[in-house]
């Protein structure tokens, strides 16, 4: 199961210390012009080594294409394409080989496959998200023609915690602190907070929000194809994501006179006076905006010593070396990103609706 989607199609393929990560696009609309300074900006944004926040490895992180795209834009044939692993300490992993690290899928793997790459994890690796960067970003691109437009950031490291709703911050400011935050002075305490964990070996979780604004109504099935639905499998298969709730989520426990979103007529279109169903219902999409929040869980790799067994079944115990994020929250916002401008696309093809593409 390495492709994601249904007409626009992601299918990626490497590991973290093979020669490089790769992927292929396949269904993505004939016409669409190839930004390469804003694609190589998206990957820029999840790339390691950007901050004292994140994992110290030094990647360029620059995409080759392959195919699919001429003078400029996508053809409508497969796009292929290849970003190279140029930074690789493999030998840091060389006293994991016969360990099953505490939390990783070092022993999944072994049991499902019957091996395993214990470089970096290989294909377990968050490193294959680079590819869906790439995905996310030609997606982005499309949807930018159809002015949709997909923001996420973080909203929470640890126990400091953002408290007022997206539409309160100027999400302008993400991109003006290492972490992704809008709020500043939560960002310097979220900062400072990953600084102390990381000066202890260890790592710390945290939760994004995203924001889906400019979707039409009618995206999304009302049975089993549900947009939040396929938005909450996109945001469960990212590395290290333990959780998934769209609109007031997990918040439920009030009357349904205090939440239910009442439409109105505003000059001919229809609209809610409030969102607290998070742009959805019945699955399909109602035109307003979309907003969810993916929990991320601490990074599993922590450079303190742990006990744990080896292949042979037998109790040891390791200290891993090498690169690593202590939290995971502020390279993972644009993979977030990706694979919702991947399940909005897909969607909206999917409901043949996509004349703005003819």
């Amino acid at each position: 199961m390495n492709t994601f989607g249904n007409i626009f199609r992601l299918t990626s393929c490497g590991e973290s210390h093979g020669s490089a990560i790769g992927g292929i696009i396949d269904g993505c609309p004939a016409g669409i012009g190839v930004d390469m300074d804003f694609i190589q900006n998206e990957l820029n944004r999840r790339r390691p080594g950007q901050s004292q926040i994140t994992t110290p490895r030094k990647e360029t992180d620059e995409v080759e294409f392959l195919s699919g795209i001429y003078d400029g834009k996508t053809t409508g044939t497969p796009i292929g394409f290849i970003i190279r692993n140029n930074n690789r300490h493999s030998s840091d992993y060389d006293n994991l080989k016969d360990i099953y690290r505490p939390s990783h899928a070092d022993y999944t793997y072994t049991q499902k496959y019957g091996n395993r790459d214990h470089r970096g994890g290989g294909r377990s690796s968050a490193r294959e998200t680079i590819a869906r960067c790439v995905g996310g970003a030609l997606a982005k691109l499309a949807l930018k023609r159809l002015n949709i437009n997909i923001t996420a950031y973080t909203s929470q490291a640890g126990h400091i915690k953002l408290e007022k709703a997206y539409n309160e911050y100027d999400l302008s400011l993400i991109e003006s602190t290492p972490v992704r935050c809008p709020d500043m002075e939560k960002a310097a305490e979220m900062i400072s907070l990953i600084e102390e964990i990381k000066s202890k070996g260890d790592t710390i979780g945290g939760v994004a929000t995203c924001v889906i604004k400019g979707c039409p109504v009618g995206l999304g099935e009302p049975v089993f194809g549900k947009l939040h639905a396929a938005l909450g499998s996109a945001m469960l298969g990212i590395n290290a994501v333990k959780g998934f709730e769209y609109g007031d989520g997990f918040d439920v426990s009030h009357c349904g006179s205090e939440v239910n979103d009442i439409f109105y007529n505003d000059n001919g279109k229809i609209k809610t006076r409030t969102n607290h169903s998070g742009g959805i219902q019945g699955g399909i999409s109602n035109g307003q905006d979309i907003y969810f929040r993916v929990a991320f869980k601490p990074v599993a790799t922590i450079l303190t010593q742990q006990e744990t067994i080896n292949k042979e079944g037998e109790h040891t115990s390791l200290k891993v070396r090498g690169r690593h994020d202590a939290c995971v929250l502020p390279r993972a916002i644009p993979v977030v990103e990706a694979m919702a401008a991947m399940t909005i696309l897909d969607h909206y093809l999917l409901g043949k609706i996509n004349k703005a593409f003819l």
